[in-house]
């Protein structure tokens, strides 16, 4: 589809989050609105162009989920994959609505390891740990970068914008 033939279509667009007053309840607000506006950006994609390289590297959005579904399981969680270059590729027998089932399964268990976390100096799961103040912090801009990728994917594929 050209993009002169395409509409843009918008998603209502929101603001940041409101958020608690505190340091954990802040960083885990901004780190949910994150993660809510990627797994949106990849929701209602169609097949198969959802897997479908929208740049020379092949990045696409089925891809990035499922890569931060990996990232997630891997500061929160201490799961280590076997190649990283991997977690941007979905197999053909991955459909949209598995790994974004696998990716708010990470989600909520990660959110089980922060809300359980005694306080942000404690080192988090994953190997020489930071701590997990370090994590969240980490975690936001990667979900936060990734999330501006996404924008572009979906408004090359559909002309979708907005979050």
């Amino acid at each position: 589809m050209t993009a002169a033939a395409r509409r843009p279509r918008r998603s209502k667009d929101t603001g940041p989050p409101q958020t608690g007053a505190g340091e954990r309840a802040t960083l885990l607000g901004f780190l949910n609105y994150l993660r809510t506006a990627v797994a949106a950006k990849v929701a209602d994609a169609p097949e198969p162009q959802v897997r479908t390289g929208g740049v020379p590297s092949g990045t696409n959005l089925l891809g990035l989920v499922k890569h931060l579904t990996c990232v997630e399981r891997y500061y929160f969680l201490g799961e280590r994959p076997s190649d990283w270059r991997r977690t941007m590729r979905p197999s053909p027998e991955e459909t949209v609505d598995g790994v974004l089932a696998g990716y708010r399964e990470a989600v909520e268990r990660a959110n089980a390891v922060i809300d359980a976390c005694p306080d942000l100096e404690s080192p988090a799961r994953r190997g020489p740990a930071p701590s997990m103040r370090w994590v969240l912090v980490h975690m936001i801009e990667e979900t936060a970068r990734h999330a501006g990728h996404a924008d572009i994917l979906r408004e090359q594929l559909d002309g979708a914008t907005g979050r």
